[in-house]
């Protein structure tokens, strides 16, 4: 007895000396110095240095957009799966906490049995009922911080199922808004085609009065005619798109097609902001983006498992204790004779053979230097994506700017040749000509317009807001 407990006490003693928590203590990784720096597309009258709105799409000032919005938020199908992940999550926090616990069992049994006569002592019957019960505690003290980087890798999990959720989150509310802006500028580009086919129609009407005075020929009747229909066909396309729109923001929120509220189709203008974009700085950045803060919890949860596979070198010791009774009926059990109990600590140890221990901490340690790999990566393609929809945004803001020059000047050149066309000063391949232009300046418009609205969204979703509320 006196040897055991030497034993047991100098095994303590050393273990807690030597590990309070095996492995390596986590330290957040520092994020490269140009992250701090302003953004290089971000210089523009455009945008503006301060921190950007978490809500963005309220910029838009659309009460429709708002609700569609709040309701991707509680409806569509990938958040719920992140938020059943997250929930996944909390139950293995729970179960690697109650290993700080005692754990408890109880058994019991009962048999009718018959033993043989060798076995039988005189006065004992051959045949009867045999009943056991008993309770057993155990607990292993933690000495080497097994349990608690145990408790610390679950931890750094469930955090990054946060974070994950509110990658989707920003996805689904970047979505949800692309989609109703699709929507809006193919109906914009769909009331630009039919004013242009408006037009033509009057010009063709003109065009066939004049063949019928004999002022002009049939050439020019068929010319008209063929840019009136070649307008027409660009019109069924444009719908198909705002359909497609449509449906998807169903998807997104939740919904059936059919489902959708007419009201979300109303809409027959392009998203527009025409004030400047506040974007912040990279520091804010990388703070604010959800999978940067994902990265760096499974980065966390990582390193917390080289502590893990690190404490299974050390020797485990569980404190356990039993109690139970056995009898041949129930009356029999509660008794002091046929009580039993005992009590004592148990040590294992894999040693001397601790390749595979080692093994698994090189695993672990491997999976540590790809979460970090992953981390860098992520901060990187954080900053990329950034000022590559700065850039995208401030030159699509420029390609719109010099299209409504070259639709106004179209419109123009246009009236003029209509005119001029009334007095006899041009022939009618003036008119057609500017028709065509004013046409497909027009069009060219209503596009830019719909590119600086997805831009901006592309924007918004790249600084990584959407998840706060």
């Amino acid at each position: 007895m006196q040897r055991f407990r030497t034993l047991f006490a100098v095994t303590v003693g050393s273990l807690a000396l030597a590990a309070c928590a095996a492995g390596p203590n986590y330290h957040r990784p520092v994020a490269s110095t140009a992250a701090e720096q302003p953004f290089i597309g971000g210089t523009s009258a455009a945008f503006t240095p301060d921190a950007p709105q978490g809500d963005w799409w309220r910029l838009y000032e659309d009460p429709i957009l708002d609700g569609l919005v709040a309701d991707a938020l509680k409806a569509n199908t990938d958040l719920r799966v992140a938020l059943a992940n997250i929930e996944r999550a909390r139950a293995l926090v729970r179960e690697s906490r109650s290993d700080l616990l005692p754990q408890t069992s109880i058994s019991t049994g009962a048999n009718y049995r018959r033993l043989p006569v060798q076995q039988t002592a005189p006065g004992i019957q051959r045949e009867d009922w045999n009943i056991d019960a008993g309770l057993s505690v155990s607990y292993e003290v933690d000495l080497a911080g097994r349990v608690r980087r145990g408790i610390e890798a679950a931890r750094g999990d469930a955090e990054a199922a946060h974070a994950a959720a509110d990658v989707v989150r920003v996805a689904v509310v970047a979505e949800t808004t692309r989609a109703y802006a699709d929507a809006s500028s193919a109906a914009e580009r769909i009331t630009v085609a039919e004013r242009t086919v408006e037009l033509l129609e009057k010009t063709a009407t003109l065009t066939t009065k004049r063949f019928e005075a004999g002022r002009t020929s049939r050439l020019d009747v068929s010319r008209v005619g063929a840019l009136l229909n070649q307008q027409r066909a660009t019109i069924p396309p444009l719908r198909a798109q705002r359909d497609a729109a449509l449906f998807r923001l169903a998807f997104l929120t939740g919904r059936a097609p059919a489902e959708l509220p007419p009201s979300v189709g109303m809409r027959a203008a392009t998203l527009r902001l025409e004030r400047p974009i506040p974007v912040g700085d990279g520091r804010a950045l990388l703070a604010r983006r959800p999978d940067v803060r994902e990265a760096e919890r499974k980065l966390a949860a990582e390193t917390a498992r080289v502590g893990v596979a690190t404490a299974e070198l050390y020797p485990r010791i569980t404190l356990g204790a039993s109690v139970g009774s056995t009898g041949n009926s129930l009356g029999d059990m509660f008794g002091a004779g046929p009580l039993r109990w005992l009590a004592g600590p148990l040590l294992s140890w894999a040693f001397p053979n601790m390749e595979g221990g080692r093994a698994r901490i090189a695993q672990a340690e491997a999976s540590t230097k790809a979460a970090l790999a992953t981390f860098d990566g992520t901060v990187l393609r954080a900053l990329q994506e950034t000022e590559t929809a700065l850039s995208a945004y401030s030159h699509s803001i420029e390609r719109q700017v010099a299209l409504k020059q070259a639709s106004d000047q179209a419109q123009i050149a246009a009236n003029i040749s209509r005119a001029q066309l009334r007095e006899g000063r041009v022939d009618f391949l003036v008119v057609l000509d500017a028709e065509r232009t004013l046409a497909t300046a027009d069009a060219d418009l209503a596009n830019a317009d719909a590119q600086v609205a997805e831009t901006q969204i592309a924007l918004f979703r790249a600084l990584g807001g959407g998840w706060q509320s």
